[in-house]
């Protein structure tokens, strides 16, 4: 899931222009015999659970069922919705078909769509603007829980139904401002992210701790579980650095002061790819830290290259893009009846690795990976 308040677009153009070039020195395009097997990734013990933003029980997406009853009785109400977003991007895109799926089976018309481009003032006028449509429900994900919280609020008193992605504004109450929440499983991408880079480095080794240093319900708890999971069940592996990475767009400057401190990592995990992960890759080939792998969160075409190259990125853990949207739909619905929802909804996450590249992005965007990258799988 792509993370708001990401700033820094020439600095992050430099950093991708940089790993395209590195990565392509790597090898003939195509050349599948470049790239090594991967070490297969077991799954350890799980010790602990994603909790919502009050401590909410997750309920999986599984459990939202309506019957056909139920269906008839929500197409027949001629609803209408507004979609207002934090961005625009392939995550968004494949959020987006998820609802307009579900909706189609719903008979509810999207009135509206909006993108914030991550500005919170933007958002909260968004709000404000697509009310004056009077949409049956409102579909979102909140860019700043404080700064747009008197948009939703007074949404939600007009009758506005609201079905809410990852994010809780401040102030707002489940069941009497919003349907619910919903969201990826949190604790085990974090999980999945440490059995990963324990694979990567045979089970024992250094590695670097690079963590979101922000107050943020999504990339907190999938922090602390990496960092809960490795420690509690990798004794050989030894996290030598803790860097929390307040800019993402600094990542790079964070990696190295770091590397300087501890050249010989095996390998690192980063919070999310896009813009820290590329940071990091940057500063470990510019360093000469060529063998130290690497693990993060999100599909990222520069990260997902270098993976089809066989380089540093050995894993991507993703979330269901598509399914987040289906479910988001689906809860409007019981909002639309009456129907009281699951408070906190979460969608199942994704390892992806060199292998399964083609297969995590139709799974988690509904479409093939990039062309750099089908080109470098030799596909």
């Amino acid at each position: 899931m792509r993370i708001p308040a990401i700033r820094g677009t020439a600095r992050r153009s430099a950093i991708v222009a940089a790993l395209v070039v590195t990565v392509q020195a790597c090898g003939p395009a195509g050349d599948d015999r470049a790239a090594p097997s991967a070490p297969p990734i077991k799954s350890s013990r799980t010790l602990g659970t994603t909790r919502g933003p009050s401590g909410e029980r997750p309920t999986p997406t599984s459990a939202l069922l309506l019957s056909p009853s139920e269906i008839a009785k929500v197409r027949a109400g001629r609803h209408t919705a507004a979609l207002v977003w934090h961005e625009g991007s392939d995550f968004t895109t494949a959020v987006n078909a998820g609802v307009r799926d579900e909706f189609s089976v719903l008979g509810i018309e999207v009135v509206a769509e909006t993108s914030a481009n991550f500005d919170a003032a933007k958002q909260k006028s968004d709000v404000e603007t697509v009310q004056a449509k009077q949409p049956s429900v409102l579909l979102t994900l909140p860019v700043d829980p404080v700064v747009t919280a008197s948009a939703y609020k007074a949404a939600a008193r007009q009758g506005t139904k609201i079905v809410l992605l990852s994010s809780v504004p401040q102030g707002m109450r489940y069941g009497r401002d919003y349907v619910n929440l919903v969201t990826d499983d949190l604790f085990q991408m974090g999980k999945r992210a440490a059995d990963a880079l324990a694979a990567a480095i045979g089970g024992r080794g250094k590695i670097a701790y690079f963590f979101h240093d922000a107050n943020h319900y999504v990339t907190n708890q999938r922090d602390q579980a990496f960092l809960r999971t490795i420690t509690g069940n990798y004794p050989d592996v030894e996290v030598v650095a803790k860097s929390g990475i307040a800019d993402p767009n600094r990542a790079q400057e964070v990696a190295t002061a770091t590397l300087l401190k501890h050249p010989d990592l095996a390998g690192a995990y980063v919070m999310f790819a896009q813009p820290p992960g590329e940071g990091v890759l940057a500063a470990l080939r510019a360093n000469g830290a060529t063998k130290t792998k690497l693990v993060t969160l999100d599909l990222d075409e520069p990260l997902a290259l270098d993976m089809a190259r066989g380089g540093q990125t050995f894993a991507l853990i993703v979330d269901r893009a598509y399914d987040l949207g289906r479910a988001m739909a689906r809860s409007a619905a019981y909002g639309l009846l009456g129907k009281r929802a699951p408070p906190f909804v979460i969608v199942p996450a994704l390892t992806v690795t060199r292998s399964s590249l083609v297969e995590g992005y139709r799974a988690s965007l509904q479409r093939s990976p990039p062309a750099s990258v089908m080109k470098a799988l030799g596909k």
